[in-house]
Formats: structure tokens, sequence, C-alpha cells
């Protein structure tokens, strides 16, 4: 090293890769992060999913240029001694300083405004459909409109995670309130501490918590040697029950997708009443409060128990879009073992993900999510923005030899399908190291 630089090598970096000896390197430069993690605001996960390693490029992804003053603070007076950048990264990072330029980040357009007064449009044709109609269509209509709301909600949940949606931190903190917690009843703590997650680790098999489906799905074989989830802290079992669920998954995958919203009120639940420390605990359980107040009430004024279980069940039929859509975006692309290194981060989120090709005034529809590649890029782009900049983002992988993967709706249903399918048929095979089980053993032999 040049002067009195101190240096450290790659490897000894990855030796403070735990909570409390928690090292990151960012543009060659060391930090310690120990005592910052749990005040982290995008969570402690996000920390110690990248400890020991140089995460110069998720810092960019996710911090405004802002946040750079606020490193000094942290730095160890290392250096790493073999920090070298690869010409995927200075191109990202040279694209990410022009959208800077440009204010494309700041640029939010309307989408918000539209969105909420759609919602509130929305709650109050819910609202005189069951209230105010007693034709039994009438509530069949009032739950699809219900559904498209929790729909809409969730992006502006989403949306308000990722960057700022309103004029100033607090209004921000109360759209999530409002559209995450208290209409859709899915915590924002768990929504960023899963989200977060998987945007760090897009598609790891091991750290990704958007793949990590047993007993229900499985998306590679690999998940057939028990593998060890980092983010859960516990391993994956392939059991002989979930062997018979991966089995026929491609046959389950839209039936759970109409109700996989029951797994998202569970998952709140499961981490606002545990021991795990994040932000606005009383806040997060007031707004779940609110929406198992309203939501009931709701439902307990249609005037008998087939109309209620029909709401139901319809309203959570139509959220299965949604889930639908967070499926195809991941599910049938490349997937890994392990986490990102510092140069190879731009790679895996381009082999992690499918955009959905649509027409321009479908962008409401998928929430601007169908360009999902741009978003991992560039999580705190505004959705208004993603489209404009997909033909660069799509230059970027040209240039690279990067897969830049773009479906229709149609297509990328297949795609899943096929993807579901061929680890079924592999599930099936008698010869796999599974425990045998006589029940499935009978059923799967007689075809």
């Amino acid at each position: 090293m040049e002067g009195d630089k101190k240096g450290i090598t790659s490897e000894e970096l990855k030796q403070h890769n735990k909570a409390g000896d928690l090292w990151i390197s960012i543009q060659g430069k060391v930090y310690d992060v120990s005592d910052w993690a749990n005040e982290h605001p995008g969570g402690d996960v996000a920390l110690l999913n990248q400890a020991g390693l140089d995460v110069t490029d998720a810092f960019i992804a996710y911090h405004p240029g802002t946040a750079w003053k606020y490193l000094d603070k942290f730095f160890t007076g290392y250096y790493l001694t073999d920090f070298k950048v690869s010409e995927t990264s200075k191109d990202y990072r040279k694209l990410a300083s022009e959208f800077a330029k440009l204010g494309l980040f700041e640029k939010k357009g309307h989408i918000t405004m539209y969105a909420l007064a759609s919602i509130v449009l929305m709650f109050c044709s819910v609202l005189y459909g069951v209230l105010c109609c007693q034709s039994v269509w009438a509530h069949l209509g009032a739950a699809v409109v219900l559904g498209f709301l929790w729909i809409q909600s969730a992006y502006i949940g989403h949306d308000s995670g990722h960057y700022q949606v309103m004029n100033t931190r607090g209004y921000n903190k109360l759209a999530q309130f409002l559209a995450g917690n208290s209409l859709t009843g899915i915590s924002i703590a768990w929504w960023k501490w899963t989200h977060n997650a998987h945007h760090l680790s897009c598609n790891s098999l091991d750290y990704d918590p958007d793949l990590q489906h047993i007993p229900v799905f499985a998306v590679n074989s690999i998940f057939f040697d028990s593998i060890k989830s980092y983010f859960y802290g516990r391993y994956l079992s392939f059991d002989p029950v979930a062997r018979f669920f991966v089995s026929y998954q491609h046959w389950t995958f839209y039936p759970v997708m109409c109700v996989a919203r029951v797994n998202l009120y569970i998952q709140t639940f499961l981490l606002l009443f545990s021991k795990r420390k994040f932000p606005d605990r009383a806040l997060n359980i007031l707004g779940i409060l609110i929406f198992w107040t309203w939501f009931p009430l709701l439902v307990s004024c249609i005037p008998n128990w087939p109309e209620r279980v029909m709401f139901v069940l319809t309203s959570f039929a139509v959220t299965a879009i949604q889930h639908v859509q967070f499926c195809l975006n991941h599910f049938a692309a490349d997937v890994y073992i392990g986490l990102p290194e510092g140069n190879d981060w731009f790679e895996k989120q381009t082999s992690g993900t499918l955009d959905i090709s649509c027409s321009s005034w479908m962008d409401w529809f998928y929430g601007g999510l169908q360009f999902q590649l741009e978003h991992h890029l560039f999580p705190r782009m505004p959705r208004s923005q993603l489209r404009r900049i997909s033909p660069v983002v799509q230059d970027l992988c040209k240039k690279h030899n990067l897969s830049y993967r773009s479906l229709s709706f149609w297509e990328a249903n297949v795609w899943t399908i096929r993807k579901l399918r061929n680890v079924a048929v592999q599930a099936r095979d008698l010869a796999n190291p599974v425990p045998k089980n006589m029940m499935w053993e009978a059923v799967n032999t007689l075809g």
C-alpha cells in the first residue's frame, strides 16, 4: 500500500462476517458496522447477508448520494489490498451516476396520487356493495374490487418501502402504515425483513427467502438435499411430506396462489409477536389490529355464511394474480448457492430475474414490477421511470453478454410451470435418497 495506508485482503475481510464482528468494504475502504446493524433502516439482515464482502454495487443501488457522508464514522482505517472492479460493475456504477444526474430517482410523477385515489374509490365501492346492496352478485363484485384494492395497496407499500413516495419521511411512513398494515393486513416490518434479503441475494437458494417454500414448492432439485436457509436459520427439511407436495407442484401452483394470502397473514403474526427486534413494533401491531377490526366487521355485514365464505375466498383468489406475478419474475430464472460477491452482484441480478412485457397502459396493473430487472438494479428508481431506462439496461446487458429476458405474461407462466414440472418429475424419482414412505410409494407406483 502507498504511504501509511493499512491494508487487508479480501480473505481477511471475510473473517469479519458475523453479528458483533461485521465488516464490509465499499470502494476499497473497510468499514466496521457491527454496532450499526441493529439501527440500520433496512434491517440487520441486509448487513449480515453482506458481512465480510465488498458491497459497493449494493450500497449504490440502495442509498442516495447523501448517505456517503455517514460512512466516515465507520471507517476502520483499512483498505483492501486486492480491490478490483469488474468492467460490468464500472459500467453499472457509471449508469447509476448518470441516472442520478438526470434526477430520475427524484422524478416520481403522480402515480402515488393516482394509486391512492383509486384505492379510496375502490374502498368506497366495496363498502357500497356490501352495506347497500342485497344481491349476491353485488357482494361478489365487491369481493373482486377488494382483491384489486389489496393489489394496488401492496404496490404503494412496496414503493414506499424502497423510496420516499410522499413529501416527508413522516408521511411516507404513514403511507406504509395505511397501505400496508391497515388495508392489507400484512406488516411492512415483515415485508422489509424478507424483501431486503430477497433483493440482496436474488435467487440464492440458501439466502433468498422468496425461493424457500419447502414443503410446498421447490424450484430446484438442490432443495432435495435439505439445505440450510441462512435467512431463517434452519434446515429446509425435504422429508416425505415435502417430496409428496413437490411431486405435484405444477398442479397445485395456481390453487395455492389463490390462498397464498393466508400464509402472509401467518408470517406477519409470527414476526410481530416474536422476540426479533425491528423498528416500530407497536405501530405495526396497531395497523394489523385495524385491519382485523374492519375486515371481519365488513364480512359480518354479509347476510349469510355461504356468501361470506364466497366473499373471502373470491377476494383472496383475485390477489392470486399478484402472487403469481411475483413467482413469474423469479421461479424460472437461474439460481445459485451462496451470496453474490462484490464484482458479480450485477450479474446475479440479471440471471435471477425475468421481465414481463406489456403495453404502457398496463403498467398500473403490474405496479412497475414487470420491469423486474430494472427494479432490482435500481430499487430506488420510481416506477414511472422504469420503462424509460429499460432500453439502456438492455444495452448494458448486451454489451457484457448478460441475459435480459422479457416474456409475455403467458410465456412467463409456461416457463414457470415447466420449471415446476421438471423439478416435480425429479422428486418423483424413487431413486432419490429420501426416506421411504409407504403411502407415497403406493400412490406414485400406481401413477
